[in-house]
């Protein structure tokens, strides 16, 4: 889960969007995507999904799985 947090928080960063940025782009609320960073909730595998197309990375390097 710490790793999902720090590379979802990294990836938003490196692109210069906000959460709430973030969020519209995939359909979620910026709320959804504070407390995924914040490692207070985990996304469901859709959203894990739309978060990995947007950000053109595999789900595997998302959840820590690869580097």
């Amino acid at each position: 889960m710490k790793i999902f947090a720090e590379r979802l928080k990294e990836l938003r960063l490196e692109m210069g969007l906000s959460t709430t940025k973030l969020g519209e782009a995939i359909g979620v609320s910026n709320v959804a995507i504070s407390r995924w960073e914040r490692e207070l909730r985990i996304p469901n595998i859709e959203n894990l999904v739309a978060l990995a197309k947007y950000f053109k990375v595999s789900t595997d390097f998302l959840c820590g799985l690869e580097d």
